[in-house]
C-alpha cells in the first residue's frame, strides 16, 4: 500500500493568521507599558503587582495583567510573583538608560502610521497610499519633526556602524553631505569618527532644528552645517567626499531616485586623484523579497504611507546607480541590523 505523502505534514493550524490578526494587542500592550513607565519602575525596584501599581499610579489588577503579558512575550522575567527586566528591556526600555528607545513608539504608532495601515486594502487597490496628498513632501509637515525627535535614538547605533564602515580612524579633512538628515545621526556619527570632517545636513528647516540640537549634544556643532530645503531643489554644494542617503530612496519611484542620484553624482569630489562616493543605507530585501524579514516587510510601510515608494533590492539599486553615471557598487551589511549599505563611486 503506497505511503500517504502527507503523513509527515503538520496538521493545519490557525496560528499563522491569528497571530498577525491580534498583533495590534501587543502594540497596545507595549505602548501602555511605556506610557506608565512600567519598565523604569521595575528597574528601580517596584517588582510586585502592588509595588508597580503604586509606582505607576495604576490599579494592582492592571499592573499584574500588563506585567504578566510582557513576561509572556519575553520583555520581563517573572519569579514567585515578582518581575525583573530582561537584558533587552534593561537596555532599551528603561527611561533612564542611555540607550532608551521608548520614543520610537511615538512615531511608529502615530495617527498617520495607524491610519495608513487601516487603509491598506485601499492602498493595494490604488498601488499607493490612500491617505491623500503625500505629507512627506510638505515643508511644514510635523511628520518629519516627529520622526526626527523620536527615531533618532534607534538610528544612533546604525549611524555609528555605518560611520565605522565608511571612515577609517583618520585625520584627513573630509566633507560630508547628509541628505534628508532628519535627526542628523548619520552625519553626526561621521563627524564624531573623523575630527576633521565637515558635515552639511539637508532637510526641511523645522527638522534641521532637531538635528542641530543633536549635533550640539554630540559636541560637533562647529563642524555641522545646515542646508534647508528639498533634496530635489536645494543647492547641494560640491566636492563632497561622501554623500549619505540614509533611509530616503524608499519614499520614491525608480525614476525619481535616479534623478536624485544624478544630482548626488554632480556634487561629489572628482579632482583626478580623489573621488567621492555615495552611501545608500536602506531596508534592502533579498532578490526574492522574502528576507531579511524586517527589510522585506518594510515595503508594506511604503505601500501604506507613500504614493509610489518601495523597498529596492541590491540589483535595482545597482541599476539606478549605473543609470545615474556611477561606477561599480558594493553591498555591505552592518552586523545583524535590518538595514544594509550600498556604496558606489564615480
Amino acid at each position: 500500500m503506497p505511503e500517504d505523502p502527507r503523513s509527515d505534514t503538520p496538521a493545519p493550524s490557525p496560528e499563522a493568521f491569528l497571530q498577525p490578526l491580534s498583533g495590534f494587542q501587543l502594540t497596545a500592550l507595549l505602548k501602555a507599558a511605556l506610557e506608565l513607565d512600567l519598565f523604569t519602575q521595575i528597574g528601580k525596584g517596584a517588582q510586585s503587582p502592588a509595588e508597580l501599581a503604586a509606582a505607576c499610579r495604576c490599579s494592582e489588577r492592571g499592573a499584574r495583567i500588563l506585567a504578566d503579558a510582557l513576561a509572556v512575550i519575553g520583555l520581563l522575567f517573572k519569579h514567585n510573583g515578582h518581575y525583573k527586566l530582561t537584558p533587552d528591556s534593561e537596555a532599551f526600555l528603561r527611561r533612564d538608560s542611555p540607550a532608551y528607545l521608548g520614543t520610537v513608539a511615538d512615531f511608529l504608532t502615530s495617527p498617520q502610521q495607524l491610519e495608513g495601515f487601516r487603509l491598506l486594502a485601499e492602498a493595494a487597490r490604488r498601488g499607493g497610499s490612500a491617505l491623500g496628498p503625500d505629507p512627506a513632501h510638505a515643508p511644514d509637515s510635523p511628520l518629519w519633526v516627529n520622526f526626527a525627535r523620536n527615531m533618532g535614538p534607534m538610528q544612533r547605533f546604525v549611524a555609528q556602524a555605518q560611520a565605522e564602515l565608511l571612515l577609517p580612524r583618520a585625520v584627513e579633512p573630509c566633507k560630508v553631505l547628509d541628505i534628508a538628515a532628519g535627526h542628523g545621526m548619520f552625519g553626526i556619527a561621521m563627524a564624531q569618527r573623523n575630527p576633521h570632517a565637515q558635515v552639511y545636513a539637508l532637510d526641511w528647516p523645522s527638522v534641521l532644528e532637531v538635528a542641530a540640537e543633536n549635533a550640539a549634544l554630540a559636541g560637533v556643532a562647529e563642524r555641522w552645517h545646515k542646508i534647508p530645503g528639498s533634496a530635489f531643489e536645494a543647492e547641494l554644494g560640491r566636492d563632497y567626499d561622501w554623500v549619505l542617503l540614509p533611509n530616503f530612496l524608499h519614499h520614491f519611484d525608480i525614476a525619481t531616485c535616479e534623478g536624485l542620484l544624478r544630482r548626488v553624482r554632480a556634487a561629489l569630489r572628482d579632482d583626478g586623484q580623489n573621488q567621492g562616493e555615495v552611501a545608500i543605507l536602506d531596508f534592502i530585501p533579498d532578490e526574492d523579497r522574502l528576507g531579511p524579514p524586517r527589510a522585506a516587510l518594510f515595503a508594506l510601510v511604503m505601500l501604506a504611507n507613500t504614493p509610489e515608494g518601495d523597498t529596492y533590492t541590491y540589483a535595482q539599486l545597482e541599476e539606478m546607480l549605473r543609470h545615474a553615471g556611477f561606477g561599480d557598487a558594493e553591498l555591505h551589511t552592518l552586523g545583524a541590523r535590518a538595514q544594509r549599505v550600498v556604496i558606489a563611486g564615480l
